[in-house]
């Protein structure tokens, strides 16, 4: 017999498993981890009885979840990573240079940001987060988010040319949003 919450979990997965694991591609870059990504969010959510609450409810749950699991996982690799020369030598080469193609599409912008750049970008644009949410998330200081932010739009300027200014100037200082020519 199946529980509330399985149905829940079923329904939020069957109405919106390719939304949520779009949003998780936008962080990871790579469809396979996105899909753990959500795979892992969607355990961490449902391993709390959550029914009862709305399908819209779950899904916020579910896409904090995964923007913490991954900031998280962030945090330990850069921590393995300054401790692994203890272990081991790294015995692999650095992989082929990315063939960019002359137009690229906002994913292959976004992999040629770092992981904290690309974090902000994603809570910023995706998830219409302010600067101050995004530091909280993130666990960093408004500054460094902003700097993050401020350097991901110089790095996709680089890539997709000029972008609009920002639409509301009461908000964060730091609003991206591409133009597009139509003249193409």
């Amino acid at each position: 017999m199946k529980s509330r919450g399985d149905a829940a979990l079923a329904e939020l997965v069957r109405d919106r498993g390719t939304e949520l694991t779009r949003y998780a591609y936008a962080f990871t870059g790579d469809l396979a981890s996105a899909q753990d990504l959500v795979q892992d969010a969607l355990v961490k959510v449902f391993v709390r009885s959550r029914a009862g609450l709305a399908a819209d409810v779950l899904e916020a749950y579910v896409r904090r979840t995964i923007a913490t699991t991954f900031v998280d996982g962030y945090r330990r690799s850069r921590t393995w990573d300054a401790k692994r020369h203890l272990a081991a030598r790294s015995e692999t080469l650095a992989g082929p240079e990315v063939h960019a193609p002359d137009r690229l599409d906002l994913h292959a912008a976004l992999a040629t940001l770092g992981r904290q750049e690309r974090t902000a970008v994603v809570l910023r644009y995706f998830d219409d987060l302010t600067v101050a949410q995004i530091a909280d998330v993130m666990h960093l200081a408004e500054g460094s988010v902003k700097r993050y932010l401020a350097n991901a739009v110089r790095r996709l300027e680089d890539r997709l040319g000029p972008l609009d200014p920002p639409r509301d100037p009461g908000h964060d200082p730091v609003i991206v949003h591409p133009v597009r020519d139509r003249s193409v």
